[in-house]
């Protein structure tokens, strides 16, 4: 699976794979990246993912997203507000998120690891992509092991290879390290794109914003 290409693009994006934003912003990299494509060919884009916990403290098993929802923003009308917008970007970008469909608010930490043991196999993106759709169009429990691994096989991985790892306490200390890192380093919120190691761009900017972040990276690293 890994990718023999020539890179001379890196793009690193820190998300979490509960976070809808974060799934905005994967379609808005990758509308950007087929503009990119279609007037510069002969870039080689490789887009690597880093852990980001929004909720670090969740407990292992999860909790009843409904009682997570009304603690988070209180009164049903906010969270409905907020919700509408939030499918109503979705539907922009073609996503029809479905978060009434989700039942439990997952701890994300084995995720992260999943997607980590798939980034080193070469991509990632496959896995990533079936999380988020996972997650807010199917309502799938994406902290149960099991289900992930069952994931993992249907975005082409080996089902089996991923059970034995996500058993495992591989790459644990190393999901929780950059999660930190990440906040020390000033992100606070998530997505939050990095091009070329040299422009960073916070939040689920539209394709054109990130494609002048992409051009003044390339500048830079000229």
């Amino acid at each position: 699976m890994r990718d023999t290409q020539t890179v001379n693009l890196t793009i690193d994006v820190i998300s979490d794979v509960v976070c809808p934003w974060c799934y905005i912003g994967k379609r808005r990299l990758e509308a950007a990246l087929a503009k990119l494509a279609a007037s510069q060919p002969e870039l080689r884009p490789r887009v690597s993912w880093h852990p980001f916990e929004l909720n670090p403290d969740m407990p292992p098993e999860g909790v009843d997203r409904r009682e997570y929802v009304r603690q988070k923003f209180g009164d049903g009308e906010r969270a409905r507000a907020i919700y509408e917008r939030l499918v109503g970007v979705g539907d922009q970008v073609g996503l029809a998120l479905a978060f009434d469909a989700i039942r439990r608010q997952p701890n994300t930490r084995d995720a992260h690891r999943l997607i980590a043991w798939g980034q080193g196999l070469g991509d990632a993106d496959a896995l990533v992509e079936r999380l988020f759709r996972a997650f807010f169009m199917e309502g799938c429990d994406i902290g149960d092991r099991a289900t992930l691994a069952k994931l993992a096989g249907e975005a082409g991985y080996d089902a089996d290879a991923a059970r034995a790892y996500l058993a495992s306490d591989e790459g644990r200390e190393l999901v929780e390290a950059a999660s930190r890192r990440a906040r020390e380093l000033g992100v606070n919120g998530v997505p939050f794109f990095i091009f070329e190691n040299k422009v960073a761009v916070s939040g689920a900017q539209e394709s054109d914003t990130l494609l002048e972040a992409i051009a003044e990276a390339r500048r830079k690293a000229a």
